[in-house]
């Protein structure tokens, strides 16, 4: 059967975006949308109307780098169809792989490292112009001068956007592949931050989520002087915007005067994540991750001092070499003891250029694999214990708009980073309303409207 044309509108060439990994993936896509769209490229949600597919990757595990290869392979069918389409591979497992992919796919025209997405427009024009299959990756030397360009659209709700202030790491944990793909730690001038989010205010975005690897060094190598808690009191002084959050931190560079911006700053929402890997002393040397399980504790607890009421999420790892069952019930006794609202829970898996690849003692996938049920059980109990605690109270809601179930409904997130849905109007996308939960459940909750 002759499959029919998917009509495209005149003078316009079609874009798809496939994003895998983290939230600065997210932030990147959406750089390109905004490069691309002065040579006439519109967004679409049908990949085999695409003129060009761009897959934004992750290489962090070795499951979310698996995906992209399983994905780009089934590109191919589409290639061969279509022989004027392009396909793109940008982010981390471009950076990691370079000419490899060329190699491996010959039916993928252009491989864009981590520092190279503002190229982007020139270097398909090229493709374009020549047919040549073009691998760019700069040197962590040659900044990006379009680095910290702020996305101009965004997709999903218009109440929420996010902005980057940092990319890159120097922790260099052992596991970590982030150094490597993404490089080492830049921060972005404040005044740069600020403008983008003043601008972003006056579009009707009422929330930011500040992003970096690691946003607590924040300002380290900049030639003002300038702190995160800085930035945060700038934000706050500066800037209409009514919530503010922000991912990643890394806690040994978790500071008392950070941990008090959560009392202290109105617009910093009662939220924080803040990843632990480990709840063994021993796995956490070797993890280099420069602080112990009573540390962190003791950080979680000056954080409810602080702000009695924050909602906590984490990161955690399973089967780092030579965990044993010791270790693995410490991690177990870190997380009942903590109570996270929420948890991302993994398998450790080996990543090229890292240290711990080369460490001995693996564990076997097996148990890894029980350990990691183990403890998405106990987790799964937690998160619903705290989200059934919310039932009765009224919470602070961000209406985003209506609900994915498109039933009625609407849903936004409390300050704690909940997710409610509840029967509104389309008058309240964008505001805050004020909703008393009635049910609760695995992944959300349910409220009605409390008054206006």
């Amino acid at each position: 059967m002759t499959r029919k044309p998917i009509d495209k509108p005149a003078r316009q060439r079609l874009l798809y975006i496939r994003t895998f990994g983290c939230q600065m993936n997210e932030y990147d896509s959406l750089r390109v949308q905004r490069l691309l769209a002065p040579q006439g490229y519109v967004l679409t949600g049908e990949m085999e109307a695409a003129d060009v597919i761009f897959l934004n990757t992750c290489s962090v595990r070795d499951k979310a780098e698996q995906k992209v290869h399983s994905f780009l392979g089934r590109l191919r069918r589409l290639k061969s169809r279509n022989s004027d389409l392009k396909i793109v591979v940008g982010g981390c497992v471009a950076q990691q792989l370079g000419r490899e992919l060329l190699d491996r796919f010959d039916h993928l025209d252009l491989v864009l490292g981590t520092r190279a997405i503002s190229s982007i427009a020139s270097l398909l024009e090229r493709v374009d112009a020549d047919g040549r299959r073009i691998v760019h990756m700069p040197e962590e030397e040659e900044r990006d001068p379009g680095e910290f360009s702020h996305p101009g659209a965004f997709k999903g709700n218009a109440v929420s956007a996010p902005v980057t202030v940092m990319t890159g790491c120097d922790n260099f944990c052992s596991y970590c592949i982030v150094p490597f793909v993404r490089g080492r730690e830049r921060s972005r001038p404040a005044a740069e931050i600020i403008r983008e989010i003043e601008t972003l205010a006056s579009t009707g975005i009422r929330e930011i989520l500040l992003l970096g690897q690691n946003v607590n060094s924040y300002g380290r190598g900049l030639a003002e002087r300038i702190s995160f808690v800085d930035l945060l009191q700038r934000i706050q002084g500066e800037t209409g915007i009514s919530r503010l959050r922000f991912t990643t931190s890394h806690p040994k560079d978790l500071t008392d005067e950070l941990i008090r911006c959560f009392a202290d700053l109105p617009s910093l929402c009662e939220h924080l994540h803040l990843p632990f890997q480990a709840g063994s002393d021993s796995v956490l040397e070797r993890m280099n991750r420069s602080y112990t399980a009573a540390l962190y504790i003791e950080k979680i607890r000056r954080l409810r001092e602080a702000s009695p009421d924050i909602g906590l999420s984490s990161d955690v790892m399973v089967g780092f070499p030579g965990e044993s069952e010791d270790d693995f019930r410490k991690t177990l006794d870190l997380i009942e003891e903590v109570g996270f609202d929420s948890l991302f829970s993994f398998r450790y898996s080996d990543r090229p250029f890292t240290r711990s690849a080369g460490f001995p003692d693996k564990i076997p996938e097996e148990v890894k694999a029980r350990r990691l049920m183990e403890l998405q059980t106990m987790q799964a109990g937690i998160t619903h214990a705290r989200n059934d605690a919310e039932r009765g109270r009224v919470r602070e809601i961000l209406v985003e708009g209506p609900s994915k179930a498109s039933n009625g409904q609407f849903t936004g997130r409390t300050r704690q980073n909940r997710i409610v849905n509840f029967t509104g109007r389309e008058t309240l996308v964008g505001e805050i309303a004020f909703v008393r939960i009635v049910a609760a459940f695995s992944h959300s909750l349910e409220g009605e409207l409390a008054g206006d």
